[in-house]
């Protein structure tokens, strides 16, 4: 009585589990048919009916491809090919026509293995194959990805829909200075001191509307690991939003992120801009001086064109005549709000530099000098930087260049920029002085003749 119900039991166990095997292998991507020892073949999937156009019910029950997939003259090859795998463990690949049902051939390429049985010895072949094209291009997605990764030479991260690097390769970990710490699963921020909102707004950007059209150049600044200053970097960067592929609905997996450094480039771009700029402006304040009768007003024209995107004020102190030879402040910029350079009424009032001042150290060195305001404590130690050196308040970079004009020195002029903007360097030196030997033969020509 027991035998007779555990029967039907064991028939639906089997039968659900042929019904599994047959839905797991029409799921498959990949065209399957097995063979059993004597090479009839027993499985057969759907991909394999796509690709080669023979329903399972035709292929099932046939002894090898034979006659039917395959011409006869490569028959007996295919098939000690295919049989061949029940000779040893592991997968063996081959490449080989087929004959779709339509008459067309299809060249494939077929890994095949070895089915034991219950008993442990060999009692089939099982072959897996796919469209040699299509192999060779999944194997090409491969290669490419290596290669990125790899040996490329530009940066390549793949970001995921949080915001942190998944991976990684050797360019990018380079150029994002990670320092002996990895930057796998770190937050942006931590990586990117100055422009992590930019780079963080194109990659919400991407995952929530697509890659933008062209590519983006941004700047930022790299956070520099402990006692290493930080750098400033320009990236020319290009998104993918990544899906996947076997969603039915499009679902984000992140970010890819393409990106090379051109900061070389752009800086060298910058500078010829710079000078390009400078050269006209030095061509046009020269003519416009020529037009003024005044040698004192000519000097203002000088410097006015001089001011143009290069500092917030000036100042003109020239040296008192006599054995004291004391600054007298000549000529300046309004210090409340921007404006031109004018002469102070009244002919000038003497300036009191304590020893040190930048302007004393120009006359003494006959050169130009520059000067920063340190790092301060407090919001109102900028103030009393540009205080205690008698220059309008919140002044935060100063370069002073000597007036000299027939081998004697006239004076000094005071270029000023506020903050934020960068301290002077030795390009703007070149430029102020330049500029400032200009002025002071302006000057010379309305100061009154040296005594014999």
């Amino acid at each position: 009585m027991s035998a007779s119900k555990s029967e039907p039991a064991l028939t639906a166990t089997a039968t659900a589990g042929a019904e599994l095997l047959t839905a797991l292998l029409d799921g498959m991507d990949a065209a399957l048919c097995a063979f059993g020892a004597d090479g009839t073949i027993t499985h057969w999937n759907r991909e394999a009916e796509r690709i080669l156009g023979w329903a399972p019910q035709e292929a099932v029950g046939r002894r090898g491809f034979a006659g039917w997939a395959v011409r006869p003259a490569d028959a007996p090859e295919v098939r000690r090919r295919l049989m061949a795998a029940m000779d040893g463990p592991g997968r063996t690949v081959h490449e080989f026509a087929l004959l779709r049902k339509d008459g067309g051939r299809i060249l494939v390429r077929a890994q095949c293995a070895r089915v034991l049985g219950a008993d442990g010895e060999p009692a089939g072949v099982y072959c897996a194959f796919s469209e040699v094209h299509a192999q060779i291009d999944l194997e090409r997605s491969i290669a490419l990805s290596e290669a990125l990764f790899d040996t490329a030479s530009w940066g390549v991260v793949l970001v995921d829909v949080d915001l942190r690097p998944t991976v990684v390769n050797t360019y990018a970990a380079r150029a994002l200075g990670a320092g002996s710490a990895s930057p796998l699963g770190r937050p942006l921020g931590e990586l990117v001191a100055q422009g992590v909102d930019e780079l963080e707004g194109a990659l919400h950007h991407v995952l929530s509307e697509g890659a933008p059209r062209g590519i983006n150049e941004m700047w930022v600044t790299l956070a520099g690991a402990e006692g290493e200053p930080e750098r400033r970097r320009c990236w020319r960067s290009g998104f993918l939003r990544l899906s996947s592929p076997l969603a039915e609905q499009p679902v984000p997996l992140g970010v890819g992120w393409i990106f090379h450094d051109v900061t070389e480039a752009k800086l060298a771009e910058q500078e010829s801009d710079r000078l390009r700029f400078r050269a006209s402006q030095l061509h046009r304040a020269a003519r416009a001086a020529a037009e003024c009768e005044d040698p004192v007003e000519a000097a203002m024209a000088y410097l006015d064109f001089a001011l143009a995107g290069f500092a917030d004020h000036v100042l003109v102190d020239l040296r008192e005549p006599g054995e004291r030879g004391r600054l007298i402040r000549t000529a300046s910029t309004p210090g409340a709000a921007p404006g031109p350079c004018v002469p102070v009424a009244g002919g000038g009032i003497p300036v009191r530099y304590p020893p040190g001042h930048p302007a004393l150290q120009a006359v003494d060195r006959t050169g130009s000098v520059r000067a920063s305001a340190p790092v301060p404590v407090s919001a109102s130690a900028w103030a009393t930087w540009s205080e205690d050196r008698l220059w309008p308040a919140d002044m935060n970079h100063s370069l002073c260049t000597v007036l000299r004009s027939r081998g004697r020195t006239l004076g000094v002029a005071t270029f000023l920029r506020a903050r934020p903007r960068p301290a002077f360097d030795r390009a703007d030196a070149v430029y102020a002085e330049s500029m400032s030997a200009m002025v002071a033969a302006s000057l010379d020509l309305a100061a009154p003749p040296p005594p014999d």
